[in-house]
């Protein structure tokens, strides 16, 4: 028994596949746009609040709630200039660099857990060398970080977060490899200690 399939019903099938296709290819780039349109936004709305509560002589709020705004994360020579949420909520981590729940707040003794997303605020620390200097900006002041070293772990370490003897530290979280299509595997650490 042999089949045929008429031209023009196969023609017509491949033309809805196309346009399906299309449409879906339309609809993932209209979503990776509003992304990168919305951080961006955020941080242009948000980086002049640090900016202008900083130079503020009045006393900080004691907490910061989640997603509250507790300051600016800049790497100069790389160009980052972030701002600082608190907590790592997707929410949170798709329009700024979130502090990690449980570690130190910056000017305090102990480790200052900050994360963000390898494929936006966090991809320029592909190229963080040892020295670079990291300058975090909060309503209790201005802290500056050098970079003591970069490693890649599993992100079951979570011992990179562990306090250093009561000193300053600053641990940058994100995924790795930076070029990764998906879920990344790894996670890549960069770690600073506070310059008094």
């Amino acid at each position: 028994m042999k089949i045929s399939v008429r031209k023009a019903s196969l023609r017509l099938a491949l033309q809805w596949a196309q346009r399906t296709l299309f449409a879906g290819a339309f609809l993932m780039l209209a979503n990776c746009g509003f992304v990168v349109v919305d951080t961006w936004w955020f941080q242009r709305q948000e980086i002049p609040k640090v900016e202008r509560l900083a130079g503020q002589s009045s006393p900080p709020p004691a907490a910061v709630g989640p997603g509250g705004l507790i300051g600016r994360i800049e790497i100069q020579r790389l160009g980052v200039s972030v701002a600082v949420a608190e907590g790592t909520t997707e929410h949170t981590l798709r329009h700024a660099a979130g502090h990690i729940k449980g570690t130190a707040l910056p000017g305090q003794a102990g480790n200052v857990g900050i994360a963000g997303h390898r494929d936006t605020l966090f991809r320029p620390l592909r190229n963080i060398h040892r020295d670079d200097i990291i300058t975090l900006t909060t309503l209790l002041g201005e802290f500056r970080y050098r970079v003591v070293s970069t490693k890649v772990v599993n992100p079951r370490d979570v011992e990179v977060l562990n306090p250093d003897d009561g000193n300053q530290i600053l641990t940058l979280v994100t995924c790795y490899p930076f070029y990764f299509v998906g879920p990344a595997p790894d996670r890549f650490i960069v770690r600073a200690a506070r310059v008094l």
